[in-house]
Protein backbone atom coordinates (compact mmCIF):
# COMPACT_ATOMS: atom_id res chain seq x y z
CA UNK A 1 0.00 0.00 0.00
CA UNK A 2 1.14 3.37 -0.84
CA UNK A 3 0.62 7.51 -0.73
CA UNK A 4 2.38 10.27 -1.54
CA UNK A 5 1.58 13.69 0.29
CA UNK A 6 2.75 17.46 -0.80
CA UNK A 7 2.53 20.48 0.86
CA UNK A 8 0.38 22.94 -1.17
CA UNK A 9 1.52 25.86 0.51
CA UNK A 10 4.72 26.40 -1.49
CA UNK A 11 2.80 26.37 -4.26
CA UNK A 12 1.06 29.61 -3.74
CA UNK A 13 -2.26 28.57 -3.09
CA UNK A 14 -4.66 29.91 -0.43
CA UNK A 15 -3.49 27.45 2.31
CA UNK A 16 -0.80 27.88 3.98
CA UNK A 17 -1.00 23.71 5.89
CA UNK A 18 -2.64 22.09 2.64
CA UNK A 19 -1.97 18.85 1.53
CA UNK A 20 -2.94 16.80 -1.06
CA UNK A 21 -2.72 12.86 -0.80
CA UNK A 22 -2.86 10.54 -3.64
CA UNK A 23 -3.36 7.10 -2.65
CA UNK A 24 -1.93 4.07 -4.20
CA UNK A 25 -5.24 3.05 -6.23
CA UNK A 26 -4.65 6.32 -7.89
CA UNK A 27 -7.95 8.95 -4.98
CA UNK A 28 -7.01 11.79 -4.43
CA UNK A 29 -7.81 13.41 -0.55
CA UNK A 30 -7.45 17.09 0.08
CA UNK A 31 -6.37 18.04 3.76
CA UNK A 32 -5.85 21.04 6.06
CA UNK A 33 -5.39 22.23 9.31
CA UNK A 34 -7.32 24.53 11.62
CA UNK A 35 -7.26 28.00 11.52
CA UNK A 36 -4.39 29.50 13.89
CA UNK A 37 -5.75 33.02 14.88
CA UNK A 38 -2.43 33.93 16.99
CA UNK A 39 -0.37 32.48 14.32
CA UNK A 40 -1.66 32.49 10.70
CA UNK A 41 1.13 31.60 9.25
CA UNK A 42 1.50 28.24 11.27
CA UNK A 43 -2.40 27.55 10.87
CA UNK A 44 -4.93 26.27 7.74
CA UNK A 45 -7.59 28.01 5.98
CA UNK A 46 -10.05 24.79 7.27
CA UNK A 47 -10.41 24.37 3.39
CA UNK A 48 -10.38 20.30 3.86
CA UNK A 49 -11.01 17.77 6.49
CA UNK A 50 -7.79 17.36 9.30
CA UNK A 51 -5.57 14.88 9.23
CA UNK A 52 -6.92 13.49 12.64
CA UNK A 53 -10.25 13.51 11.19
CA UNK A 54 -9.31 11.10 8.07
CA UNK A 55 -8.11 8.36 10.50
CA UNK A 56 -11.71 8.83 12.19
CA UNK A 57 -13.05 8.36 8.29
CA UNK A 58 -10.77 5.72 7.41
CA UNK A 59 -11.74 3.50 10.59
CA UNK A 60 -15.06 4.20 10.18
CA UNK A 61 -14.88 2.93 6.58
CA UNK A 62 -12.96 0.23 7.35
CA UNK A 63 -15.66 -1.32 10.18
CA UNK A 64 -18.56 -0.30 8.22
CA UNK A 65 -17.39 -2.36 5.55
CA UNK A 66 -17.02 -5.44 7.77
CA UNK A 67 -20.01 -5.13 9.36
CA UNK A 68 -21.96 -5.32 6.23
CA UNK A 69 -20.09 -8.44 4.25
CA UNK A 70 -20.60 -10.14 7.81
CA UNK A 71 -23.99 -9.47 7.93
CA UNK A 72 -24.39 -10.28 3.81
CA UNK A 73 -22.66 -13.59 4.59
CA UNK A 74 -25.04 -14.17 7.55
CA UNK A 75 -27.71 -14.08 5.25
CA UNK A 76 -29.32 -10.95 7.18
CA UNK A 77 -31.32 -8.00 4.94
CA UNK A 78 -29.08 -5.51 5.20
CA UNK A 79 -30.04 -2.19 3.37
CA UNK A 80 -27.65 0.56 5.01
CA UNK A 81 -24.90 1.08 7.49
CA UNK A 82 -23.84 4.40 9.22
CA UNK A 83 -21.78 4.70 12.12
CA UNK A 84 -21.31 7.32 13.99
CA UNK A 85 -17.61 8.30 15.34
CA UNK A 86 -17.14 10.16 18.37
CA UNK A 87 -13.74 10.97 19.47
CA UNK A 88 -11.44 12.40 22.67
CA UNK A 89 -8.04 13.27 22.23
CA UNK A 90 -4.96 13.63 24.67
CA UNK A 91 -4.59 16.94 26.17
CA UNK A 92 -0.77 17.29 25.44
CA UNK A 93 1.31 16.17 22.44
CA UNK A 94 1.44 13.74 21.17
CA UNK A 95 -2.29 14.26 21.08
CA UNK A 96 -3.69 10.61 20.72
CA UNK A 97 -6.73 9.35 20.45
CA UNK A 98 -7.76 8.46 24.15
CA UNK A 99 -11.54 7.46 23.85
CA UNK A 100 -13.64 6.01 20.70
CA UNK A 101 -17.45 5.48 20.53
CA UNK A 102 -18.71 4.24 17.62
CA UNK A 103 -22.59 3.93 17.47
CA UNK A 104 -23.70 2.01 14.41
CA UNK A 105 -27.22 2.61 12.96
CA UNK A 106 -27.91 -0.78 11.31
CA UNK A 107 -31.11 -0.44 8.55
CA UNK A 108 -32.32 -3.85 7.21
CA UNK A 109 -35.45 -6.08 6.85
CA UNK A 110 -36.00 -8.40 9.86
CA UNK A 111 -32.39 -8.05 10.81
CA UNK A 112 -31.19 -10.36 14.10
CA UNK A 113 -29.66 -8.08 16.52
CA UNK A 114 -27.28 -11.05 17.92
CA UNK A 115 -26.17 -11.22 14.21
CA UNK A 116 -25.33 -7.33 13.90
CA UNK A 117 -23.60 -7.70 17.65
CA UNK A 118 -21.82 -10.03 16.33
CA UNK A 119 -20.71 -8.65 13.36
CA UNK A 120 -19.52 -5.27 15.01
CA UNK A 121 -17.51 -7.44 17.64
CA UNK A 122 -16.09 -9.24 14.88
CA UNK A 123 -14.43 -6.24 13.02
CA UNK A 124 -13.70 -5.01 16.54
CA UNK A 125 -12.04 -7.86 17.32
CA UNK A 126 -10.80 -9.49 14.32
CA UNK A 127 -11.08 -7.91 11.35
CA UNK A 128 -10.89 -3.92 11.40
CA UNK A 129 -7.01 -2.97 11.75
CA UNK A 130 -7.91 0.72 11.81
CA UNK A 131 -9.99 0.12 14.75
CA UNK A 132 -7.28 -2.61 16.00
CA UNK A 133 -4.74 -0.43 15.61
CA UNK A 134 -6.20 2.66 17.04
CA UNK A 135 -6.93 0.58 19.90
CA UNK A 136 -3.64 0.58 21.04
CA UNK A 137 -3.79 4.41 22.23
CA UNK A 138 -7.47 4.84 22.82
CA UNK A 139 -10.57 2.80 24.75
CA UNK A 140 -12.88 2.13 21.84
CA UNK A 141 -16.50 1.42 23.17
CA UNK A 142 -19.28 0.36 20.64
CA UNK A 143 -23.01 0.43 20.66
CA UNK A 144 -25.51 -0.05 17.90
CA UNK A 145 -29.35 0.36 17.09
CA UNK A 146 -31.21 -1.45 14.37
CA UNK A 147 -33.68 0.56 11.81
CA UNK A 148 -36.46 -1.22 9.58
Amino acid sequence: MECTVNWTGGLGTQSSMGFIAETGSGHILNMDGAPDPLKPENGGKNLAARPMELLLAGMGGCTSYDVVLILKRGRQAVKGCTVQIKAERAETEPKVFTKINMHFIVTGDNLVPSAVERAIALSHEKYCSASIMLGKTAEISTSFEITA
